[in-house]
């Protein structure tokens, strides 16, 4: 791993918190992510089951965490199984965890080989009444492809029927909606990262430049402050394209007089930092542009404002769309007849509005272990929580779309701006540009 090791003591408490949540004598199983082919004999680079890592701090393939917190004997409590390395695989694929530097990594005693799995697992649904399964569940995707962990399920059912089999994911999206204080100075050593990337990208970036030259920059600043990569596909769009709300081509070049969205984020330590920022590719907004980016400030700064302790999803969204109505009508984009029919009492925030024609998609999401991290959106927002904010104004017949997103931690005492040190204003993207 590139980032340096996180304290065992954050994994020892997620696991607490999690075998908190458990009924009586039950086990819990954790599978890590399969390696996943690429084409012939190679293979996509490794990335970690985000409950595993969240549980262990382990990261790496082949690794399987059994939770058994009632068992009468104290050896099946925590058990953490991992691939015997051998003198092959240290020359072929470099090293894996010895059993003392994963027990110094995840604070678990209990560390076995992989072969010994198939006769702990044995000894341990004997004596359990429930076995907690893990699935990928997320309101935003539904997956067709079989993966480990359905495999798994299906062959706990299928092997010990008389078992109450009880689901993970709830447990874990609760767990992992609230960042601790090491989850936050991870986010926040990865929002350092993106705010160095988006430095050197404004004092790149001129008429003639390509997108994915632009990219290339990113990453090489990413990769040189330890970021494992990409926290997700980068968004590198020039005029028109950053009116394609999930644009990642990144082939265009970059032309004098236009607008470029960029919307991309460093993983640190597995996790996620989630920028965006519009510049003028030669350095300058032209009045209209300035204008819309303005309107999208505003609603931005407004939006940010509201995400406190107690407020809820669909209030939220509501009230964003209520401020984002005004600012179109002030752009003229919109017309007073345009939101006659507009219901902002009875009607979902995300439906049959006016100003939907100009903001398609929600003004915030979760935000941690994973871009769109898990999280309910019937849960009302609490203290530790991370959320993005990204409103937009995405204007195709003109050729212009505004998009502008910061990190925002909610607190007991308001919210803080994980992002807050990245140039915002008008002003501060053109005096950056100017160097």
């Amino acid at each position: 791993m590139k980032y340096l090791p996180f304290q065992k003591e954050l994994f020892i408490e997620n696991r607490q918190r999690y075998t908190a949540l458990l009924k009586p004598n039950a086990v819990a199983i954790f599978n890590s992510h399969d390696e996943m082919p690429r084409s012939a004999d190679s293979s996509f680079y490794f990335s970690q089951n985000r409950d595993l890592f969240y549980l262990t701090g382990i990261d790496q393939e082949d690794s399987i965490l059994v939770l058994y917190p009632d068992s009468p004997n104290p050896v099946f409590r925590e058990m953490l199984f991992l691939k015997r390395t051998s003198e092959t695989i240290a020359i072929w694929e470099g090293h894996k965890y010895t059993k003392e530097e994963a027990h110094s990594t995840s604070g678990i005693a209990r560390i076995h080989w992989l072969e010994d799995f198939e006769t702990m697992l044995q000894l341990v649904m004997h004596q359990a009444e429930y076995v907690y399964l893990n699935l990928n569940e997320h309101d935003r995707h539904v997956w067709h492809q079989k993966y480990k962990d359905i495999d798994f399920a299906h062959r706990i059912q299928r092997e010990y029927p008389l078992h109450k089999c009880e689901r993970s994911a709830p447990l874990m999206h609760r767990l992992r909606a609230i960042k601790s204080k090491y989850e936050i100075a991870a986010m926040q050593e990865a929002v350092n990262i993106t705010h160095k990337a988006f430095e050197r990208v404004c004092c790149f970036v001129k008429p003639g430049v390509t997108e994915y030259e632009i990219e290339a920059e990113i990453t090489h600043e990413f990769l040189r402050n330890r970021a494992t990569g990409h926290a997700y596909t980068p968004i590198i769009a020039s005029g028109a394209s950053a009116c394609v709300l999930h644009y990642i081509e990144n082939n265009k070049a970059c032309h004098d007089g236009e607008l470029m969205l960029l919307d991309f984020g460093a993983e640190y330590a597995n996790y996620a930092a989630d920028l965006t920022r519009c510049i003028p590719v030669n350095g300058k907004f032209s009045p209209r542009q300035k204008e819309i980016y303005n309107a999208v400030l505003s609603v931005h700064n407004k939006a940010k404002a509201m995400l406190l302790v107690g407020e809820t999803w669909d209030n939220y969204h509501m009230k964003v769309g209520q401020i984002m109505t005004e600012e179109l009508l002030k752009l003229r984009l919109i017309k007073k007849e345009d939101c006659k029919n507009d219901d902002w009492d009875n009607v979902p925030w995300n439906e049959s509005k006016a100003y939907r024609k100009y903001l398609m998609h929600g003004t915030s999401h979760y935000l941690g272990l994973d871009v769109h991290d898990v999280g309910s959106r019937y849960r009302k927002f609490e203290a530790g929580m991370v959320f993005t904010c990204e409103p937009g104004i995405y204007i195709p017949e003109e050729g212009i779309g505004v998009r502008i997103e910061n990190d925002i931690l909610i607190t007991e005492k308001g919210n803080t701006d994980l992002m807050g040190a990245i140039p915002l204003e008008v002003d501060a993207i053109e005096g950056l540009m100017a160097k």
